[in-house]
């Protein structure tokens, strides 16, 4: 199992998605609003704001919720001031971690971002310390309910750069520009994902095991609860042994 699916694969068999559902819809209407202000409130010219939408009414987020986020970051409504920006560290056994955050008060952040390193066994590093590790790229996940000849020609066909299979699934990888036209072809074609969207991939992974994997585990799913972090990214892997433990 590999690092960048590692932890959504988790977080979906663990039900954290409904569980938290509300500090999810914290982090997109976050998302939402800074789109906007950067990028200006029109869907079809700001792409990042199109994602964070999409990914939005994926989960069922209210649409009068998803317009008021937008006229917040357009200036149309008054709205908090956030800064964004990103962490890098290592984790227990060298894990490399990347985290990305949106606040309205950076040393709360950092201080919350560093607690958790810290009590995890891991460490914050300097900006540039592990960012060559990752690439960033559009990332769409398909169950193997899909005939993967199939898919792997359409998704080519659109534009993608590579189709895998995980085993447990089928991963198609963009490039980030072009990340919604592979993915509204693909959807053009009736094809159904588990899960779409622009992230960090490692280029190369760290097995963990026994107490370090746990520890792993624990650190990431903290720093996801943190209402200041909007994305977690890391390059560990773990045996589905180790995983289970972890599940209980």
């Amino acid at each position: 199992m590999a690092g960048h699916s590692k932890w959504a694969n988790i977080k979906h068999r663990k039900g954290a998605q409904d569980a938290k559902r509300g500090k999810i819809f914290t982090k997109l209407i976050k998302e939402i609003t800074v789109a906007a202000k950067l990028g200006g409130g029109d869907l079809d010219t700001n792409p990042r704001l199109r994602t964070a939408v999409d990914k939005a009414k994926a989960g069922n987020m209210p649409k009068d919720t998803i317009e008021r986020a937008i006229k917040k970051g357009s200036g149309d409504l008054e709205g908090v001031n956030y800064e964004e920006g990103t962490f890098e560290g290592y984790g227990p056994g060298g894990a490399a971690v990347i985290v990305e955050f949106m606040t309205d008060n950076r040393t709360r952040t950092v201080a919350d971002v560093r607690f958790i390193f810290n009590k995890h066994n891991g460490s914050l590093g300097v900006n540039g310390s592990v960012a060559f590790l990752f690439d960033r790229k559009g990332l769409i996940v398909f169950d193997q309910e899909q005939d993967f000849d199939t898919l792997f020609e359409m998704a080519l066909e659109a534009g993608a750069e590579d189709v895998k299979d995980e085993g447990d699934g089928y991963e198609i990888i963009t490039d980030p520009t072009t990340f919604i036209e592979v993915r509204d072809a693909l959807a053009a074609q009736g094809l159904q994902w588990q899960s779409a969207e622009v992230t960090m991939i490692p280029q190369t992974t760290v097995q963990l095991e026994g107490k370090q994997a746990e520890q792993m585990l624990k650190m990431m799913d903290k720093l996801e609860d943190n209402d200041d972090v909007q994305n977690v990214y890391a390059n560990f892997d773990i045996s589905e042994e180790e995983f289970a433990n972890f599940m209980g």
